[in-house]
């Protein structure tokens, strides 16, 4: 699955996807940004509900294929500058992080 397509799935979003060609190859739920970094994977789809503009800095070291706010979390003005500056895909949904592992998990 690409980024793109679950971009158009009904219980997600898109807030800034520069690169929907992306595939999702696994997922990864965290809100410790040390914790992700370490841990999260190339290809993943990375839910946490953390919106400030570090996740678009260790998107960029982890190297997710999008990264996913849960709980209906917007990213602020700077995070979504600075997410397409980096070309970082983020898509939101409203949908708590379990329902929305689960969701995802489901589709790949």
């Amino acid at each position: 699955m690409t980024v793109g397509e679950l971009a158009k799935h009904p219980d997600f979003n898109e807030i800034c996807v520069p690169d929907g060609e992306r595939e999702i190859l696994g997922g990864y739920a965290g809100d410790l940004l040390s914790w992700v970094m370490g841990r999260a994977s190339e290809g993943d789809a990375w839910v946490t509900i953390m919106s400030n503009v570090n996740i678009v800095a260790v998107s960029t070291l982890a190297d997710p294929a999008c990264i996913i706010l849960s709980e209906g979390v917007e990213p602020d003005g700077e995070t979504l500058k600075r997410a397409q500056m980096q070309g970082v895909n983020i898509l939101s949904t409203k949908l708590d992080t379990f329902n929305a592992c689960a969701v995802i998990a489901g589709l790949i």
